[in-house]
């Protein structure tokens, strides 16, 4: 699929007579100005009509200074040369049935051969069309700055600061590119902005401060967050399968890759027990591949207001593709579609709507964004959800083997700031049988508040006897944890290898659970 740029999308419904276009974008004056320089190179003169200014144009063109919206449709009408009218924040007036059908007739009378070469274009940080008018209107949404507009703003900040400033940028080119890379996902303006922050704090473009304030604005739409992860796949036990996976897609965005034939990896769906590391594998892959970790609440992209639950999945999509490569963490995907089946009789069909556009993102999508979805309960995912070419795999993440559960224990046990070779592995491993690791993570805690409130330290017996205390999900979940297997054998490829020797059959003193 070819990525048209929006502001020749734009010029091309302009030759194509369309005279309704809208454009949603929050950088007023970064699309006027692409605006402006399409109504040159096309012969059309360049208005814009705002409610707190009305027409602002060349005194010659007699436009009355008229701030009411219903108004200014009547004079675009009556205006008698080829032009684009831009009409800023015009959305809430498509609230009034009036102004709307003067909208949709307008919008038939420009197309006559005496209005020809006039154009209608609403540009507006956000898409709010009513369904009357839908079909009459031509969308664009605007582009946020490529990596080209960001270094013409950083070689523009250059010029007019002292050779004394800023010189890690001047000396190093790769530094350069980086500073471009850090602030992909922004729109121009808060690039300058926070460029200009960073040199009178630092003196010199600091990362720091560029991915922190980037941090801040994303989190601002309430449904991206800017996940920060200090994991790596060291603290991870098991899920060898899919560590290896992972780690020899790490070089996939690279142009190297592009060269030799790979295609862009698409991305992973994680179906699993609770507890078993779907969520902290999401975590290491982004501190692994350095690139930015995107979490997408999918409960938080429903809003009240019509309309706007599409709109936030567009945008979503767009602010991760803009800070591409990147990865979209999508947790817990059952839960935020849940209700898909029914969706068309209880919330106008807002879910599947919202639901089709990101499975069609997924499917077509060019951009280098790696998608890892993690699932709990199968059952509950949209089988559109499941079919081949949405994912490049489908991994089950089981509970773990009995040696992944001793690299579990001695991973926590080593992050507790212990010696894993004082404890006896063995005896632990055995009294955990049907564990989750978030379980033996929970056993080893507990086992610490004990001793430190006996004043002692942690050992095997604290945690074999913080064990014993803890009723496993494995039998209180057993039936969808055997359905989850039985799914899976044939449908998903395991997280781990096959099972190796269990040490679970071997002898033990230790209380052997029992529901």
């Amino acid at each position: 699929m070819v990525n048209i740029p929006s502001s020749s999308e734009i010029e091309d419904l302009i030759r194509a007579k369309y005279p309704l276009i809208y454009v949603v974008s929050p950088e007023e004056a970064r699309v006027e100005k692409e605006l402006k320089a399409i109504g040159l190179r096309r012969g059309r003169k360049f208005i814009t009509w705002s409610i707190t200014e009305g027409f602002v144009s060349s005194p010659d063109d007699n436009l009355t200074d008229s701030k009411d919206p219903l108004r200014a449709l009547e004079e675009i009408l009556k205006y008698e040369s080829k032009a684009l009218f831009i009409l800023r924040d015009y959305h809430p007036f498509l609230k009034d049935p009036t102004i709307v059908r003067r909208l949709r007739d307008l919008g038939k009378e420009l197309k006559v051969k005496k209005h020809g070469g006039k154009h209608v274009i609403m540009l507006s940080p956000l898409l709010k069309i009513p369904s009357e008018i839908e079909k009459e209107l031509a969308v664009v949404d605007f582009d946020l700055p490529g990596r080209e507009e960001i270094g013409i703003c950083v070689q523009s900040l250059l010029k007019s600061l002292p050779p004394s400033r800023a010189r890690k940028v001047r000396e190093d080119s790769r530094f350069g590119e980086r500073v471009v890379e850090s602030a992909l996902g922004l729109t121009l303006e808060e690039a300058e902005n926070v460029f200009s922050k960073s040199i009178v704090r630092d003196g010199d473009f600091n990362l720091e401060t560029i991915l922190g304030e980037k941090k801040s604005i994303i989190r601002k739409s309430g449904i991206l967050e800017f996940f920060e992860s200090s994991y790596s796949f060291g603290e991870i036990g098991g899920l060898s399968t899919l560590k290896e996976w992972l780690s020899k897609r790490y070089n996939a965005f690279t142009s190297e890759a592009r060269a030799f034939g790979l295609p862009l990896p698409k991305g992973i769906l994680l179906i699993g027990v609770p507890g078993c590391g779907k969520s902290m594998t999401a975590k290491a892959v982004g501190a692994m591949w350095q690139v930015p970790l995107l979490r997408l609440d999918v409960g938080k992209v429903f809003a009240s207001l019509v309309g706007s639950s599409e709109e936030n999945i567009r945008k979503a999509i767009k602010t991760s593709e803009a800070v591409a490569p990147s990865i979209l963490w999508l947790d817990e995907l059952e839960k935020g579609f849940a209700g898909l089946g029914s969706s068309g009789m209880t919330d106008s069909g807002t879910t599947a709507r919202v639901f089709g556009s990101f499975i069609t993102w997924l499917q077509e999508k060019s951009a280098p964004v790696f998608v890892i979805a993690t699932a709990n309960d199968v059952s509950a995912l949209p089988p559109e959800m499941l079919r081949k070419g949405r994912f490049d795999e489908i991994f089950f993440v089981d509970l773990p083997q009995p040696s992944e559960r001793a690299e579990i224990f001695q991973i926590h046990i080593r992050m507790k700031k212990r010696d894993p070779a004082k404890f006896d592995i063995p005896r632990l491993v055995a009294s955990t049988q049907g564990f989750s690791g978030s379980e033996i993570e929970q056993s080893v805690i507990s086992a610490m508040y004990d001793a430190y409130d006996d004043h002692a330290d942690i050992d095997t017996d604290r945690v074999v006897k913080s064990v014993q205390e803890i009723i496993p999900l494995s039998y209180t979940m057993k039936e969808k944890i055997d359905y989850l297997r039985d799914w899976a054998r044939t449908r998903a490829r395991q997280a781990s290898p096959p099972k190796d020797v269990d040490l679970d059959d071997m002898d033990s003193d230790v209380r052997q659970l029992e529901v």
